[in-house]
């Protein structure tokens, strides 16, 4: 009976170590319990609707989904949970009283991808406020208080593909957002409607990729009626873009204090919205993009002669480019005109596109460009009026310029050479340092004779005695009565 006794009382020493380990084993991981205000459906934590001024304490680590909305919490301090959970990926804070957020509130959750923080009142977002979040794909915060967004509050959210910001006081249109492509590549989606802008960079959303366009919601915000942004929304229109489709009676323009839809501007005599064409000149090197309203899609094109472009080169000078699906020219030529056709494939919807392409028959950079036409005209018309200025100022000096000189010493020279005459008087024989060739002189003389009337004046009818010349005779005056004839025979020598 001795050994049976002692096998029993073992057995039961066995079992009470057993119950005491077990009952330390769960006095030691208080974390595995549901907090008594929330509702646990295994990694599931519903804590919505308690009234809660904090965030409850030993909340299990491997919770994925926190439910926190519709409470009264106010702050959310770094220190708001003291496990870290790694294991979170979706964390809900609507409709509390958040006026304060810190900036290392969110590192106890890493792995975020979800957040909520929608309906609070919450008035500016500071500088790397969400840095932590480089994981997080989804951002709520509209219906906020919130008037300035800093520049950095979103930067290094590699992974960010919706922001909501709608239903705040936001004047001030964060172009950083959709520019720095580079930090936030996977942004498909940016609300910014019900807000204070007045104005926006046009020519900056203009420039935007269709798939970031198709996102970017503008509607319920008081803008000024521009031409500029009529054309911007009629272009998203015409491409049957989300953003406008979706909420075309809500997108209104301000002026003088009267509303008006985008699409209607008549008052402002607003030439109407066409797709314009693709130019280029002759030996360009450009690529045209298949802008589609979705990333990732596949994409064919196909020429103007009905030819699909392979990656290869076609027709010598356009191919498709691997990497992006675009259309690429080099050295494009006058025969690659026409409209090209890009045939998007994606997961939900296909899309068509077509671009037009205008190349002009002329090169527009280059060092031996010719010259165009109207530059041309303008060099030739300076040309000439140089040439006529040159003509009437710059022509040798007329005969009263030149200093007086001494009179003829050849007594036999006659009147006649008072008429301005081409052929010297002079005796040819006669020496000096005269000219041998033309003669511009112009002599007055005194004739001595019978001719010579009342002051010095001829007498009509009257000859002169001329000096006879190899091949000339005598000349006698003409009619005093016609004294045009002399002009109209003697070439005049200026």
């Amino acid at each position: 009976m001795q050994p049976q006794c002692d096998l029993r009382g073992l057995w039961l020493l066995l079992l009470s170590l057993f119950l005491i380990l077990f009952e330390v084993a769960r006095a030691g991981r208080p974390v595995a319990s549901c907090p008594a205000a929330c509702l646990c459906a295994s990694n599931i934590l519903s804590c919505s609707k308690q009234q809660l001024p904090n965030v409850p304490h030993s909340l299990p680590s491997y919770t994925a989904l926190l439910d926190l909305s519709h409470n009264n919490l106010s702050r959310l301090r770094a220190e708001w949970t003291p496990t870290h959970l790694i294991h979170l990926h979706s964390l809900l804070l609507s409709h509390n009283h958040l006026n304060f957020i810190s900036s290392e509130a969110f590192s106890p959750v890493p792995n975020l991808r979800y957040l909520d923080l929608s309906s609070n009142q919450l008035r500016t977002l500071d500088e790397f406020l969400f840095t932590e979040l480089q994981a997080l794909e989804v951002l709520l915060l509209y219906n906020n208080h919130i008037m300035a967004v800093d520049r950095c509050a979103f930067d290094d959210m590699a992974q960010l593909q919706k922001l909501y910001l709608s239903q705040n006081q936001i004047s001030r249109f964060p172009l950083e957002l959709v520019n720095e492509r580079a930090k936030r590549p996977k942004l498909t989606l940016l609300d910014l409607s019900s807000n204070k802008l007045k104005t926006l960079p046009l020519s900056d959303l203009q420039k935007l990729p269709a798939w970031i366009k198709n996102g970017l919601y503008l509607h319920n915000n008081p803008l000024e009626c521009t031409c500029k942004l009529y054309q911007l929304f009629s272009h998203w229109q015409y491409r049957q873009l989300s953003s406008v489709m979706d909420f075309q009676e809500d997108l209104y323009c301000v002026r003088s204090k009267e509303l008006h839809s985008v699409f209607n501007l008549s008052f402002l005599n607003c030439s109407e919205y066409k797709e314009s064409a693709w130019e280029a000149h002759l030996g360009d090197t450009f690529t045209i993009n298949c802008d589609t309203k979705q990333q990732g899609m596949t994409k064919v094109w196909v020429t103007p002669s009905n030819e699909q472009v392979l990656d290869e080169v076609a027709n010598g000078t356009v191919r498709v480019r691997v990497k992006d699906g675009n259309l690429q020219f080099e050295k494009v030529q006058v025969e690659d005109g026409g409209v090209y056709t890009c045939h998007a494939m994606g997961e939900t919807f296909n899309e068509t596109l077509s671009v037009e392409l205008k190349v002009y028959n002329f090169t527009l950079h280059g060092h031996h460009d010719t010259l165009n036409t109207a530059y041309t005209t303008l060099v030739g018309c300076i040309l000439s009026v140089v040439l006529v200025l040159i003509y009437l100022y710059l022509t040798p000096c007329r005969c009263w310029c030149r200093g007086v000189e001494k009179p003829s010493s050849h007594q036999g020279d006659s009147l006649s050479s008072s008429m301005l005459s081409t052929t010297p008087n002079h005796d040819p024989m006669a020496g000096g340092d005269k000219d041998d060739g033309f003669d511009r002189r112009v002599a007055f003389l005194e004739p001595a004779g019978p001719g010579q009337g009342q002051n010095g004046k001829l007498k009509p009818g009257n000859t002169l005695p001329v000096p006879e010349a190899t091949g000339k005779g005598q000349r006698r005056m003409s009619d005093p009565e016609s004294v045009s004839s002399v002009f109209s025979d003697t070439p005049i020598v200026v």
